[in-house]
């Protein structure tokens, strides 16, 4: 009997040895989540469809943030509208408890950028804005995050509390920045976010401060001709400014950035000018180094109006932070990234796809490039985005996603063509899928958002968050 008793048990043991293991428990849940987000992708490119086509630019996306506001709302969420003294920025909320997992979503269109969604250059009539950066897919795969989210937290799948941060004017307006000084993510425990792009990728690299700033001169008006004696040319002062920044270029650190426009410079030849304006953006990886040089920047700007006999004034429309890389959130989105793919494209797509590129002028990267997903690597990005500010007070953990067709450049008109094709969208449900993944993660394993507080900790250190920007108001007027 004894024996019988103890081969039973060998059995046992032998039998529960060559069992698979038991799938993690999150798993069920994104497998649900992927079928969600996939069966509902027609409604959400049917969203982005029509932000793009409302292309509203920074502070003016009344339309862009009503209409996901609505979607949200219609789904249990309760939302705060015009958050942090800005009327197209919100918070939408749903659940109790912790953990708490933002998403940022950004819906704000380019001036100058107005595009029909062709692979020919053609502007849309009576239009001059367009989706250069792809957010009307940003906000509309945020949003699709978020509703996916919403509906595993009310079947009592996940516990916890997830809000949508509606985020406008990031193209230069620095909108999140008001949010984080409002205190807009105290509390909060992660945040998502995410980037249309050529390619899909993990962001394990930086964005780059950035400050930016109108300066305006003020001169005398008088006859260019009759009277020159008597004028004093704004527009003199402000190109003075701009031949001492072109200088100043020399001898600032490496990898400094300083871009300018000059957005009024007079009206008439004859006229000496009395107003002129130039528009400065002053980048650098980091966020020291950049208020460093724009602070050089002010006194060019200063010597210039003393040697015209003009006088100057400036105002800051913008200032960001670097981004933040959490590694600890970063491999594990890039393991959801790498589960959920890139997007296929049809024949008809690959022609398409073709055509952009011959446009480029430049080499690209095989069109079929769009369903890879790009190995980790911390690459910098180059650009700046006010999603550094939150990654200063919050772990945050962003991709990005093929919406264009490889080689696309940010900005440009073949970008905003994608952004409001089914190519866009299917980089777009990359997103939402990549994302709602990593929430699920976030909202299963307490383990991972300690490790990512604590990552956080380390890399802050004792330095004590403080904008850029100063205690201005929005500049909810910036692309006047």
């Amino acid at each position: 009997m004894k024996k019988h008793y103890l081969l039973g048990l060998l059995l046992g043991a032998g039998l529960l040895a060559f069992r698979p293991a038991p799938a993690p428990p999150a798993a069920p849940l994104k497998a649900e989540a992927l079928q969600d987000l996939q069966a509902h992708y027609a409604d959400y490119r049917q969203l982005a469809q029509r932000i793009w086509g409302f292309a509203e630019v920074g502070y003016k996306e009344t339309q862009s943030s009503a209409l996901l506001q609505k979607t949200l709302r219609d789904h249990g969420f309760a939302v705060q509208a015009g958050v942090a003294g800005i009327p197209t920025a919100f918070v939408a909320t749903y659940g109790s408890g912790q953990p708490v997992i933002g998403i940022l979503a950004e819906y704000d269109a380019l001036p100058g950028l107005s595009q029909q969604a062709v692979a020919e250059k053609t502007p849309i009539a009576g239009q001059n804005a367009g989706h250069g950066c792809g957010h009307n897919l940003f906000g509309t795969a945020s949003v699709a995050t978020g509703l996916e989210l919403q509906k595993l937290l009310k079947e009592g799948k996940l516990h916890g509390t997830v809000k949508v941060f509606g985020c406008p004017a990031e193209e230069g307006g620095s909108g999140k920045v008001y949010m984080v000084r409002e205190g807009l993510f105290n509390g909060v425990d992660a945040v998502l976010h995410w980037h249309p792009a050529s390619e899909n990728a993990t962001m394990a690299g930086k964005y780059i401060a950035n400050v930016s700033a109108k300066f305006r001169f003020h001169g005398v008006a008088a006859h260019a001709a009759a009277a020159p004696e008597r004028g004093r040319s704004a527009l003199d002062g402000v190109e003075a400014m701009d031949n001492m920044a072109n200088m100043l270029r020399e001898h600032v650190p490496q990898e400094t950035r300083i871009h300018y426009v000059i957005t009024s410079g007079g009206k008439a030849p004859n006229v000496v000018p009395d107003f002129a304006e130039v528009y400065y953006y002053v980048r650098h990886p980091n966020r020291a180094d950049a208020q460093a040089v724009f602070e050089r920047l002010v006194k060019t700007a200063e010597g210039a109006a003393l040697g015209t006999g003009t006088t100057m004034d400036y105002e800051i429309i913008g200032g960001t932070h670097d981004l933040l890389v959490n590694e600890t959130l970063a491999h594990d989105l890039q393991q959801n990234l790498e589960q959920v793919g890139g997007a296929s494209y049809t024949p008809e797509e690959m022609a398409f796809g073709q055509k952009i590129q011959a446009s480029l002028g430049a080499p690209a990267p095989p069109v079929a490039q769009a369903a890879q997903v790009q190995p980790y690597l911390a690459r910098d990005l180059g650009g700046s985005s006010d999603v550094g500010d939150v990654s200063y007070v919050v772990p945050t953990v962003g991709l990005t996603a093929a919406t264009w067709i490889p080689g696309t450049p940010a900005h440009s008109w073949q970008a905003v063509a994608c952004s409001g094709l089914e190519i866009g969208s299917k980089g777009m449900l990359v997103a939402a899928k990549t994302m709602t993944l990593t929430a699920i993660d976030l909202f299963t394993q307490p383990e991972l958002v300690a490790k990512a507080k604590d990552e956080l900790k380390q890399k802050v250190g004792g330095y004590v968050y403080k904008p850029l920007l100063g205690n201005r108001q929005p500049a909810l007027n910036y692309r006047d």
